[in-house]
């Protein structure tokens, strides 16, 4: 077997609107590392993602990030907060639903079509 010896895994994401999909993740707490005209590195706790100025419809909205949070009825308040202004139109967000696999998951779709799970487990 090959041992990568790997230190970490990040997924990149695609954007349709680059600058509002790094306004975006910044409103929802992801620091935002480093940046060029077409890639950004985020840090959302001990994870990290490249979000990418390249947009196809079809991988944006097969694309999703399970990110697991404290709170995820809270997060839908405060995101739904958020979206009230229609600043990131067309993002929006889902009530939190009860899921078999065992936690509280608010989706949320980024302004690109990206779902995020917001999952709140059962147990730790």
């Amino acid at each position: 077997m090959i041992d990568l010896q790997a230190g970490d895994l990040r997924t990149f994401v695609p954007s349709r609107d680059f600058a509002l999909s790094q306004a975006f993740y910044t409103a929802l707490g992801c620091e935002l590392e480093w940046s060029d005209e077409g890639l950004a590195l985020f840090r959302l706790g001990a994870s990290r993602f490249y979000l990418q100025a390249h947009y196809v419809k079809d991988w944006a909205e097969n694309t999703m990030l399970h990110i697991g949070v404290q709170d995820a009825a809270r997060c839908h308040a405060d995101i739904e907060r958020l979206l009230a202004s229609d600043r990131f139109a067309p993002a929006r967000v889902a009530a939190p639903r009860r899921e078999p696999y065992g936690a509280l998951v608010t989706y949320v779709w980024d302004p690109a079509g990206v779902l995020l799970h917001l999952a709140q487990w059962d147990r730790p």
